[in-house]
């Protein structure tokens, strides 16, 4: 199959392998998540140009909080530089910006800064691009059942932080690592794996297309029979 006969409306990645990366040069961690910018860059650009309707990352865990201090203050900088810098990215491209995640543990610069880009960017047709960020998908559940429980509603999809986005089609783990490590717990029940040995910073537009056609080679059937 040489073309993408298959596109997935929603396409989630866990972007694994930027601290391996930077070792492998002799860098501190930091260094390979600045690299992974780029290709955070790359595949928005890639998925407008492929007809991704969603992309998700997994940027930053609740788990992550228990980091060294000095990676996680790095990282947080790192997302408000990457907001100022990439606000042009997303308004050439069309893409649209969301956060989701426990924003009550970032700082109120931070939050400033997502809500300036959310506005910014409100307008944006062609795709929507998804930061999870001091997110959980075990903190997710039990926020959205406490929710639920206290306005006696029966559907626990609309409690959940991705109420009203349309679950994953397709997840994306670079770097070798097989699991999804807490990610979407809910939303990743029929989604398809694809698992690749490229560290995120390497993963780039060619990696991404062929994760997209092993996609296209599967039999989705969601529990029935064809």
């Amino acid at each position: 199959m040489n073309s993408l006969e298959k596109v997935p409306t929603h396409v989630a990645f866990i972007m694994d392998g930027n601290g391996r990366w930077a070792r492998q040069r002799g860098k501190d961690r930091i260094f390979g998540h600045f690299e992974g910018v780029e290709s955070v860059r790359a595949v928005m650009e890639a998925s407008v140009e492929f007809g991704v309707k969603y992309i998700s990352f997994f940027a930053f865990s609740e788990e992550n909080w228990n980091r060294p201090e000095a990676e996680v203050n790095g990282l947080m900088e790192l997302m408000m530089d990457t907001i100022h810098r990439e606000l042009r990215t997303f308004l050439d491209n069309g893409i649209r910006f969301r956060l989701l995640g426990n924003r009550s543990r970032l700082s109120k610069k931070l939050n400033d800064a997502i809500d300036g880009l959310e506005a910014a960017t409100a307008e944006g047709t062609r795709m929507t691009a998804i930061v999870f960020l001091s997110y959980s998908g075990k903190w997710d559940i039990r926020q959205a059942a406490r929710r639920m429980a206290e306005d006696g509603g029966s559907d626990i999809e609309d409690y959940l932080v991705t109420a009203g986005i349309p679950d994953p089609d397709l997840l994306i783990r670079t770097s070798g690592e097989k699991r999804i490590s807490n990610f979407m717990l809910w939303q990743l029940a029929y989604t398809e794996f694809v698992f690749t040995d490229t560290l995120w910073p390497d993963f780039r537009k060619e990696e991404y297309r062929n994760a997209l056609l092993e996609y296209a080679s599967r039999d989705r059937r969601f529990g029935k029979v064809k």
